[in-house]
């Protein structure tokens, strides 16, 4: 089943059938015309806006198509949207609404403007109502505004214009055709937030709660573009450094650890402080002390621009030496082989990590580690699903930000399987052209990245055909960490 475009006008079907390699039919304000019930439909073509934030040429995709029955969802809205944007294209999402006759008049376009509608046509709802639910989607380019109505000689120009917007999406809407179709979703388990992160952001929350905002916190609590984000709209204010905060401030430390020096300027600047350190990072440290006070040298395993291989680093910059990977396992010197030990960034994926640690055992006879494995158990647990998911899926998706590290390892982990597999900030950074034939997919999020993320991530699948979703699990966790006593 391939999705099916429509162009109510014959001026929208001129613009785009010969950019289209999907079916394109002129429909009308019907619903009929070459349309199958059941299929994925988009309907394309221009409309006029209800703000005069939007301008002509730009385009609209509706997250909602109203009409005169109840509002149809477009669930692959956040697909298109994205799609179109790296295409260079000015791109709004929000409701679009069908009148029965069109609406020129400044007066009557506000009163619909406060509904929250960003665009109104003629068409859309009634064509868009031949498709399942979630499944049509609508882009609209805006040919007029409150302030450049359609009834104008203006139109001659503008016109044109939004027609050439519309061609210039032709690619992602038959990147939406081709990847339109029934798929299975296979989500991996565990996923997304571990006990630490979750400990973390709550740190955060109750913060706001008990001292007020602005709270300050050094770095990002957790390598998320959203979780960041959306403690910034509470009132969190992340800053570099901690010289940077006002004196006397409350201040987070961010999960990911810091260097003893950090906390010496903090308290030189009397900042009210709290550590949101996670405990199993705490633990790290702490090996490392006890290493450096036997007056061994210290080889950390990991990622040297990754904060929280900088705050362990910190703990005895002289004596910890940072290895990469085997290679550089491979070459490292010490001024004393016979006293050396090994400590690991929590995050780094397990097989590579252990194949460090050999290389460095059968170099340095002496080398001992730490009691028990550095590597969270949460990124061990989030390895092990994606890898059992992986074996059988066409794609795998994996939820975090470029800067996280534990979800760059489940990208990793997946394409190790033979999958292709893609790091994804949100279901807007999906490419669609991925989707094409692609028929089971799977899904997974890293420690750091919200579960909503992957509710909205599926919601978007279901908008390119029907969605069977199972899940593989390997492992419950029931881990909670307490929390310091100054939120406490």
């Amino acid at each position: 089943m391939t999705g099916i475009v429509s162009t109510p006008l014959w001026s929208e079907w001129l613009a785009l059938h010969d950019r289209l390699t999907a079916d394109v039919v002129r429909t009308g304000r019907s619903s009929n015309g070459g349309l199958t019930d059941g299929q994925p439909i988009l309907v394309a073509g221009v409309a006029g806006a209800l703000g005069n934030e939007l301008r002509p040429g730009d385009l609209v995709v509706a997250d909602e198509i109203r009409g005169d029955a109840e509002p149809l969802p477009s669930h692959a809205s956040p697909l298109l949207v994205g799609a179109l944007r790296r295409a260079g294209l000015r791109v709004h999402r929000g409701p679009i609404v069908t009148t029965r006759r069109i609406v020129d008049a400044p007066d009557a376009r506000r009163t619909l403007a406060a509904t929250g509608a960003l665009a109104v046509d003629t068409e859309s709802a009634l064509v868009a109502a031949a498709a399942p639910p979630g499944l049509a989607a609508v882009i609209r380019a805006v040919v007029d505004t409150p302030d450049h109505r359609l009834l104008r000689p203006g139109t001659l120009v503008r016109g044109p214009k939004a027609l050439w917007a519309l061609r210039r999406a032709a690619p992602v809407i038959d990147a939406w055709a081709a990847a339109s179709g029934d798929r299975e979703v296979v989500l991996a388990g565990p996923r997304s937030f571990c006990a630490g992160v979750e400990r973390a952001i709550e740190i955060v929350e109750r913060a706001l709660v008990k001292y007020g905002p602005p709270v300050y916190v050094r770095r990002q609590i957790v390598h998320n573009s959203h979780v960041v984000r959306e403690l910034e709209r509470r009132g969190a204010v992340f800053v570099d450094e901690v010289a940077e905060v006002p004196e006397g401030s409350v201040t987070v430390l961010a999960a990911h650890g810091v260097a003893p020096q950090v906390r010496t300027d903090a308290a030189a600047r009397n900042l009210r402080m709290i550590d949101a350190t996670c405990p199993l990072v705490a633990k790290v440290h702490s090996e490392v002390r006890r290493f450096v006070a036997r007056g061994n040298t210290v080889f950390l395993i990991g990622h040297r621009d990754h904060e929280e291989v900088v705050g362990t680093q910190g703990e005895a910059p002289g004596q910890v030496v940072v290895v990469a990977d085997p290679d550089e396992a491979g070459r490292v010197r010490v001024a004393d082989p016979r006293r050396v030990s090994y400590v690991m960034q929590t995050t780094l994926a397990v097989e590579e990590a252990e194949q460090t640690a050999a290389v460095l055992r059968d170099r340095f006879p002496a080398l001992n580690g730490p009691r028990s494995d550095d590597i969270c158990y949460a990124t061990t647990n989030r390895q092990q699903a994606v890898r059992a998911v992986a074996r059988d899926a066409d794609l795998v998706l994996v939820l975090g930000s470029a800067n996280s590290s534990n979800s760059q390892r489940l990208a990793e982990v997946a394409a190790a399987e033979g999958a292709q597999a893609y790091l994804v900030d949100d279901a807007s950074t999906v490419d669609l052209r991925w989707l094409r034939g692609v028929r089971r997919i799977g899904v997974t999020a890293g420690a750091s990245a919200p579960p909503q993320l992957v509710d909205d991530l599926v919601r978007c699948l279901s908008g390119l055909g029907r969605v069977a979703v199972t899940e593989t699990r390997v492992a419950d966790e029931d881990i909670r960490f307490t929390l310091p006593r100054e939120v406490s």
